[in-house]
Order: C-alpha cells, then sequence, then structure tokens
C-alpha cells in the first residue's frame, strides 16, 4: 500500500510517500522561499503542530488575497493571524484523538461549502464526486454540523471553498478555524490526485475537511503513518477529545498519510471523535 503524505508541499517522500499539500489556486502559486524564525517555531510548537518541515509560502488565494504562511506537512497557518493563535497546556500521554484549540463554533455549524467549478481552478468530475460522498458521510453524522454543497463559481456566498491548483504529486491542504469560531475558508486539492480513485480523492477531501473544522492529525506527535519512527513528545500535545479512544491503532481519516487503497469512510473512532466535539 503507498502511503501519501498530506502536506502543504506535496512532495514525494522515499519510493511510495507523497506530500498532501496546499498550493496557490489561480495556477499562478506565488511562493517566495524563507526559513521561518525560531520564534516562529516556538509558536507552532506551542500551538502543537509538527516543526520537522516548516516552510514560509506567499500564497494568493481564489478571492486574489496575498498572505504569508507558515506551511507544515497539509497545515497552513497565516503569519498575520499567528499571534490569535493560543498555546496548547499539557496533556497526559497515550490519549488518541485531537483537536485544534478553535472549533467552529455553535452560530458557525450551519456551512455552506463550494466545490469551485470555474476554469482552471475547477474541481474535475471525480473530484466533485468525491466531494458529494465527503459532504454525505459528514451530514450522516448525529451531531449539530450541517454542510450545504453547492457547485459553481460563487465564492462569495461560501463558508468553505474547495478548488483545484496545479500541482502533481496527489494530496490536498487546509487551516484551522479562527479565534472567532469560523470553519477555515480554503481547501486546496493538489491536480494529481485525479490519478488516484475516486474513494482516495474522497479520503483526501474528508480529511482537509476535517482540517477546517478543527481536527488536528491522529499521529501528529510522530506521522508514524507516513512511515516516520520517533519518540512522542512530552508537549505540548494537541488537545484531545475527551471520550475518544486511547488505544496505540492508527485508524482514523486524520492520519497524516494515506495510502492509495484508502475508502474514504469515517472510522468508528472518527465518527465518535466528530459526534463529541459537535
Amino acid at each position: 500500500m503507498k502511503t501519501i503524505r498530506f502536506s502543504t508541499l506535496c512532495t514525494v517522500i522515499l519510493l511510495t510517500v507523497f506530500s498532501c499539500k496546499r498550493k496557490e489556486i489561480t495556477e499562478e502559486v506565488q511562493e517566495i522561499v524563507q526559513e521561518p524564525t525560531k520564534e516562529q517555531l516556538d509558536k507552532l510548537y506551542n500551538m502543537g503542530i509538527n516543526i520537522e518541515e516548516v516552510s514560509v509560502q506567499q500564497i494568493t488565494m481564489l478571492d486574489g488575497k496575498t498572505d504569508t504562511y507558515l506551511v507544515s506537512g497539509d497545515i497552513m497557518v497565516p503569519m498575520s493571524q499567528l499571534d490569535s493563535y493560543a498555546v496548547l497546556e499539557s496533556l497526559e500521554n497515550g490519549n488518541k484523538q485531537y483537536r485544534d484549540i478553535n472549533i467552529v463554533s455553535s452560530p458557525n455549524r450551519n456551512i455552506n461549502i463550494l466545490g469551485f467549478t470555474g476554469g482552471s481552478a475547477g474541481l474535475t468530475s471525480k473530484m466533485q464526486t468525491a466531494l458529494r460522498w465527503a459532504v454525505n458521510n459528514y451530514n450522516a453524522l448525529s451531531n449539530s454540523l450541517n454542510f450545504n454543497l453547492s457547485f459553481g463559481a460563487n465564492i462569495g456566498a461560501a463558508d468553505i471553498v474547495v478548488f483545484r491548483i496545479n500541482e502533481p504529486n496527489g494530496g490536498g491542504s487546509a487551516g484551522f478555524p479562527n479565534f472567532l469560531g469560523e470553519p477555515y475558508p480554503w481547501i486546496r486539492i493538489n491536480s494529481g490526485t485525479e490519478a488516484f480513485s475516486t474513494n482516495v480523492n474522497e479520503h483526501i477531501i474528508t480529511h482537509e475537511i476535517g482540517h477546517c473544522i478543527g481536527l488536528r492529525h491522529q499521529d501528529w506527535f510522530n506521522r508514524q503513518s507516513c512511515g516516520n519512527v520517533g519518540l512522542v513528545p512530552a508537549e505540548p500535545p494537541a488537545i484531545w477529545i475527551p471520550g475518544t479512544p486511547t488505544s496505540p491503532n492508527a485508524d482514523s481519516i486524520m492520519l497524516a498519510c494515506f495510502g492509495n487503497s484508502e475508502d474514504g469512510e469515517f472510522t468508528d473512532t472518527d465518527r465518535t471523535a466528530l459526534n463529541i466535539l459537535y
């Protein structure tokens, strides 16, 4: 089974490891290669974000707005909002399903999600089908979240826009809810994802929607799903969702890397986490 990594830079790791990334939306990806400062890395670390591979990228989204992002894997944190993210408190090890410091607040849980179909950034037919399947899975859960799916080019009416970027490797990228409790508004799906099955496309989109509503990687601390072997840091962990399992088994759609035989469906652990959280 191929292991594919969710990373904003979408790079091929070893023989079969890909990164799930987020690149530009207009296909004119503006990227300035910079090294993050120690202070920026310290802040990401204290947010519970893996800092082994962090890049600084200047990215322009579909709405034409350009911002500079700190990118780690498939996670993007706008530098202009970095100070607004709180640090995490230390928790005991051995927990399993994790969330961000911010989640979607009650007034923002009726979410309009748009599958973008305009021009070169439009989703392919396969990606559109995968998005439908992903939204159906979220709406089938018994919780307070509700997604209203549409397709088109009117990004102004959407809370989350899913679009395609010109990146040959498979994967995607997204960010976390802001301090106002609004979901992260952009999901970028790499054009190379088209080469995978509809189920894998569904998996990738479901994973990125999970980030937009506040879910972290289940293996955020060591990315074991990517083939990494390392010690679990003592702190600071992402926030464990009380009531979710604490077994060591890797069994979530929110694992940092994915395989080429994914079925795109939630596991029992995912359903438990989402229904507890929302």
